[in-house]
């Protein structure tokens, strides 16, 4: 199992993807993490209101800076925001060693301005639970290979929502708040560096990569939005 860590810390990439039409997906964040050591990293990261992003809690660090409005971040795009996350609030259940309520919230220094380069994506409903058999997107900046470099442009790839026997190798796999993503193939998936990005159905955000595979032999496990919600709009009331 691997977690997808932020770049550099070993974190998920997109592979077998497509690069993405720039400013297609204005959601999308990339996260620069400062870890405790001193090491930095990244991860993804997506856009819900203009002074909040969601991610993964395993892409906590010291200090986070986000860019929003990327597409290839090698680049000072003009459409690009920098902002550093003025709170980390990572979900009171997290534990790292079953990697479980992997999700965080970050609070911007500032509202992001939207554009056409920068806006939010809609999170389910409570009771919008995605079911086995959909086709969704996920996107990021990671490795696109085992022994690949991470992508200076935005990537995305097509993976379908398996049964939750699909994940049952996965000890502590729990259907009710994670999603099963992705078939038993590194042809397609998730992997380092694409951590905390958004798992997209229609429109909306459904699921938060959190692990997979190492070897690619099982599907990626992304955190279920819909469990959480009711924490996420405590967090966002609270501001």
């Amino acid at each position: 199992m691997a977690l997808l860590l932020p770049s550099g810390a070993g974190a998920e990439e997109i592979i077998g993807g497509v690069e993405s039409r720039p400013h297609s997906r204005p959601y999308m964040a990339l996260l620069e993490i400062t870890i405790e050591n001193g090491h930095t990293g990244s991860c993804g990261g997506f856009l819900i209101n203009p002074q909040f992003v969601m991610t993964a809690a395993h892409c906590k660090g010291r200090e986070i800076t986000v860019i929003l409005g990327a597409h290839n971040v090698s680049k000072r795009e003009s459409t690009q925001q920098k902002i550093k996350a003025e709170k980390l609030i990572v979900h009171p259940k997290y534990n790292s060693s079953d990697c479980l309520h992997d999700i965080m919230l970050l609070k911007l220094q500032q509202k992001a301005d939207l554009t056409r380069a920068v806006n939010v994506i809609s999170l389910p409903s409570p009771s919008d639970f995605i079911m086995p058999g959909i086709m969704c997107w996920a996107a990021g900046w990671g490795k696109t290979g085992v022994n690949e470099s991470s992508s200076d442009t935005l990537k995305e790839v097509e993976l379908k929502i398996m049964d939750k026997k699909a994940c049952e190798n996965y000890s502590n796999y729990n259907n009710s708040i994670q999603v099963c993503v992705g078939g038993p193939t590194m042809s397609k998936s998730v992997y380092m560096g694409d951590s905390g990005g958004p798992l997209v159905c229609a429109g909306v955000a459904h699921g938060i990569v959190s692990f997979t595979d190492l070897y690619g032999k099982l599907p990626s496990v992304f955190t279920r939005i819909s469990s959480y919600l009711s924490w996420i709009n405590t967090v966002l009331k609270g501001k």
